[in-house]
């Protein structure tokens, strides 16, 4: 048969068989960058919890020596599609803080009826809590996070369900992958970040993720933990 008399495909089914091929491609891409990910988690993880199991028994022994409670700090967060989990911190704040945190609600630096609560000075913060808080040392019980699978090194910051349910549908974007222990706007400036920059970062990051983003937000990690900016 000679070329001209092959059969021409219409400009539609084109379009739409091009269409058709760039979503295989973006859910190979996907699926290979999660598998990526979770090995990379499972390696960087496994090593530090041995490294810093000396560095755990000495925060634990601080905490409990202050007023006597409980080491970590357990909280609902949601992750993945709105799936919710328990979330793990060694407990920076006194006993009864959640009660607490009524009382000084509209003291919030991101707004009175904010979706976030952040306060430069809280009241709550015990002595070792500042310490922990300045090097992020209270978000370390979150590695058993990673390597459960529910969170993973980089990501957004999984929101606790009070946070979720004031979120608009843009805001919602951000639970379409799974949460992390650091992200772009953790390395530039934390709770400086107003809640709608933050959420801005984090679909930024949702849409140009790959595993080179993820080893450049790591690296840029160790500086922002070291000088603290924004940890509070």
């Amino acid at each position: 048969m000679k070329k001209r008399d092959l059969p021409q495909i219409p400009s539609q089914r084109a379009s739409q068989f091009q269409a058709s091929r760039k979503r295989i491609v973006w859910r190979i891409k996907v699926s290979t960058l999660h598998v990526v990910k979770r090995a990379m988690d499972i390696a960087v993880v496994l090593p530090a919890l041995v490294l810093l199991a000396p560095l755990f028994l000495v925060v634990a022994l601080c905490i409990r020596l202050h007023d006597g409670g409980p080491v970590l700090y357990w909280q609902k967060r949601v992750g993945r599609r709105g799936c919710e989990f328990a979330f793990p911190k060694f407990r920076s704040m006194c006993v009864d803080s959640d009660a607490v945190r009524a009382k000084i609600a509209a003291m919030n630096q991101h707004g009175a009826h904010g979706v976030t609560f952040k306060m430069k000075q809280d009241p709550r913060i015990t002595p070792t809590g500042r310490v922990i808080r300045r090097f992020s040392i209270d978000e370390l019980p979150q590695l058993w996070c990673v390597l459960t699978g529910q969170m993973t090194l980089v990501g957004p910051r999984p929101p606790m369900p009070s946070e979720v349910a004031k979120y608009s549908l843009r805001d919602r974007e951000r639970l379409s992958v799974v949460p992390g222990l650091t992200c772009f706007w953790q390395v530039n400036g934390r709770s400086e970040i107003p809640f709608d920059q933050q959420v801005e970062m984090d679909i930024d990051y949702i849409h140009q993720r790959s595993l080179w983003t993820d080893i450049k937000v790591l690296f840029k990690t160790i500086p922002a933990v070291l000088f603290g900016r924004g940890a509070y």
